[in-house]
């Protein structure tokens, strides 16, 4: 003879709501996961619609705006711009500190990189930079960044570079870059460009400004001159928005031309757009620019 069970019903009921709060909490911890992503999506594409007006009416030739401040401790500029690239193409160019080293080395200061493997797993890149572009390498400083992909969805990129200590009293480096797609060809990005220093390092660099750097200016107009020229904003701020625009324009140019075998295009599409803004940013002639960055490939072998 043959029996069956029947679970009672008070059983089937702490079965059936067990399984129910299982479910419960793991859809919570996927939403949470999710809402840093979405909520810092769609930030990016609020500060979009808040400056759209000015994009349009930008004064760079193209939908770029360009803002500076100094912090408590230090300088921070910011850029966003509207690109002619779809954020799938902007992610795979972007994803990888090796590309980063590509994207860094455009800057005509930067004259190596490379990257490591850090303590607990991380990845590192370290940029050599000299204070002036015909400086030796010798002379170069090192900035140990941390590369970390804070955010990769089809719907939003974030990929951040930190480096806690810098030369000459310079501190909490930090550059990052957002991105969210407008539609299937154009994309919205933001990247910014932040450091500290301290009071040494500020009336030094204030002191230089004011008397061999006197001639430098930044991007942002406070008025116009006795003579009826543009005036541009000066010190601090001028230094940072040069610094925030040149790797702006770094990006730009390795986001036109990502491939392994581009590097002379990348170096002729960023020194153009650099030059497009001679009285903030001309450094050297074309010739010279070109035959720094063919030094520093020949020197270290690397085929960027």
């Amino acid at each position: 003879m043959s029996s069956s069970y029947y679970p009672s019903a008070s059983w089937t009921m702490r079965t059936l709501t067990g399984a129910l709060l299982l479910l419960l909490a793991a859809s919570a911890q996927q939403a949470l996961a999710a809402a840093p992503e979405n909520s810092s999506a769609q930030a990016l594409r609020a500060t979009h619609q808040r400056l759209s007006d000015k994009l349009d009416k930008s004064s760079f030739g193209r939908p770029v705006q360009l803002d500076s401040m100094e912090t408590a401790d230090g300088l921070q500029g910011d850029v966003y711009a509207v690109v002619e690239h779809p954020l799938a193409e902007i992610s795979t160019a972007l994803k990888g500190s090796a590309h980063w080293c590509e994207v860094l080395t455009l800057h005509i200061n930067n004259r190596r990189c490379s990257t490591a493997s850090g303590p607990q797993g991380r990845e590192m890149l370290t940029l050599y930079v000299v204070r002036r572009y015909d400086k030796p390498i010798d002379q170069a400083f090192e900035l140990p960044f941390v590369y970390r992909v804070a955010s990769a969805t089809p719907e939003h990129l974030m990929v951040e570079l930190s480096a806690e200590s810098g030369p000459l009293g310079t501190s909490n480096y930090r550059v990052t870059l957002e991105a969210v797609a407008l539609d299937e060809r154009k994309s919205f990005l933001h990247f910014s460009y932040s450091y500290d220093h301290n009071t040494m390092v500020r009336l030094g660099t204030m002191a230089y400004l004011a008397t061999f750097g006197s001639d430098k200016v930044g991007f942002t107009v406070l008025g116009k001159t006795p003579e009826g020229q543009l005036d541009y904003i000066r010190g601090l701020r001028g230094l940072v928005e040069r610094n925030a625009m040149r790797y702006f324009l770094t990006l730009d140019a390795y986001l036109s031309a990502p491939g392994p075998e581009q590097a002379d295009r990348r170096q002729r599409r960023w020194f153009a757009a650099a030059e497009q803004y001679p009285r903030q940013l001309h450094e050297v002639d074309l010739d010279t620019y070109l035959a720094l960055k063919r030094e520093d490939r020949q020197r270290d072998g690397a085929s960027r």
